[in-house]
Order: C-alpha cells, then structure tokens, then sequence
C-alpha cells in the first residue's frame, strides 16, 4: 500500500484521543472516514476540523458497549461507500481499581468495549473484505496487553484477549488478502486516565503524572499510519517505557524487579 488516498477507513473511539489524531491523518492522506464514538457533536466537530464533508466522511454514532447495532450500522456504511477498506478498532475504555474492590458489572462493561466491540465489529465487517479479497484491520492494543500492572486487571486481560483473538485471525485470512495490525501504545497524552473506571464504574477524573510529558496522540497517529501503509503486522508505540516489554521477554527476572519499583499512576 502506497497510501490511504480514497480508502474507506473506519475509525472507532474517534471523537478524542489516539482516534481524533487518527482522523485528522487519514484525512491528510485523502482517506474517505467513518467516524464512531458515543458523542455524535464531538464527532461533527472533528470531522469539521479535519475539513471533512458528506461525500468523503460519514458521522456514525456507537456505543462500544452494545453492539447490537452493528450489523444495521455496517450495512450503512456499505450502501455510502460500497466497501470498507481499513477497520481501526481504536476506542477503549482503561481502569484504576484493585481487582478485589472492582465491581462485576464494572469487568464486564470493560471487555465489552474493549474486547467484543472489536471482534463482534470486526466479524461483521470481515465478509466485506473477504468479498473483495482485500483489507485491514487495526487493533489498537497497549503494552497493557504485553503484561499485567497495577489497577489495571480487567483493562489488561481485555487487551491480552486481543493479541490471542486477531493473531488467530490473521493466520486464518493473509492468505484471503486480509492483513492484521496490532498496535502497542505505551503513555501517549491523552484523557485515557482521566476517563478511566474506577472500582465503581465512576471516573478516575485525573490525568496520570506518567501520561503529562508523554507522547503526542498526533505523533502517535503519524506512526500508526505509517504502519499501515507498511503493512506491518506489530508497532509499539510511546517512549522509553517500552523498553519493559523488551526487558520481560529477554530478562524476566529482573522484569519482574522492575515492575514492582513502577508507580500506577
């Protein structure tokens, strides 16, 4: 792929954030977008930001909780575009709660927008591609998804679950032209803190000190696109806290003495 020019890009969680900065790229490079999330004014306003209008772009509110929708709103999207392209799971939903103290109903919320709204999404958006023998899908992941942390039980096991599900699932369709692309954000400077459940479902309603000088969600996007059109398969995406997925994989010992010296903020 040389470029995203009039690719229909579908983009989750695109109202803020990794996906916003997403938007504002994918537009730079002349891609037709999708734009989901929960807040239908907050999306009106990125896309007009990013000088979208009616024949290049679609407002398409969903919420990653309920994906009961999905299959009317795909077919939506088709009878606009005629096709999907590129599928980028993006939105998601972190914590900051002790498993013990978190509430049921808190976990499952959890992997509903973080697990089973890409794969559900993504299963109804497949035979599209299949149809047309070409496509992708992104998963934006988090090194999160690499290893367990502190207040982070159920965010973590969400984003394990995604590296077992769509590693399966790009062995079972490259040969069908369908290529997967999992994305490892490490701190990127975004409200995912802020927006973070607590043991409640409440907001965690502050930005985390780790997060304040971290990468930008634009330069983070810039990468993102860049592997995409590389066609790359894994990115790990920040700064030098990516340095301790290296450090799990070669010296699990002293991980595991690293790991423990980490603040959870």
């Amino acid at each position: 792929m040389n470029s995203l020019s009039n690719k229909v890009i579908w983009i989750t969680g695109a109202s803020s954030g990794i996906g916003e900065a997403l938007v504002y790229e994918c537009a730079k490079q002349h891609a037709k977008i999708i734009l989901s999330a929960r807040r239908e004014e907050e999306l009106i306003k990125v896309a007009k930001k990013a000088n979208l209008n009616a024949t290049n772009s679609f407002i398409l509110p969903f919420d990653l909780a309920d994906t009961s929708l999905v299959h009317q709103l795909t077919k939506q999207v088709i009878t606009k575009f005629g096709k999907i392209d590129i599928l980028i799971n993006n939105g998601g939903q972190s914590q900051r709660s002790e498993c013990i103290n978190t509430n049921e109903e808190v976990e499952r919320r959890l992997f509903e927008i973080n697990y089973f709204s890409a794969t559900v999404l993504t299963k109804t958006v497949l035979p599209f591609m299949l149809s047309n023998q070409s496509g992708k899908i992104v998963v934006i992941s988090s090194i999160a998804g690499k290893f367990g942390f502190y207040l982070r039980s159920t965010y973590s096991a969400a984003k394990h679950a995604l590296h077992g599900y769509f590693e399966s699932l790009r062995l079972e369709t490259e040969k069908k032209g369908i290529s997967v692309l999992m994305v490892c954000p490490g701190k990127i400077k975004t409200n995912v803190s802020i927006n973070a459940e607590t043991s409640t479902g409440s907001k965690h309603n502050q930005m985390d000190e780790s997060h304040q000088n971290a990468m930008s969600a634009e330069a983070c996007a810039k990468e993102i696109v860049t592997a995409i059109i590389k066609n790359k398969q894994e990115i790990f995406v920040g700064g030098k806290e990516l340095l301790i997925v290296k450090i799990k994989r070669f010296f699990p010992s002293l991980f595991e003495k690293l790991i423990r010296k980490q603040s959870p903020y």
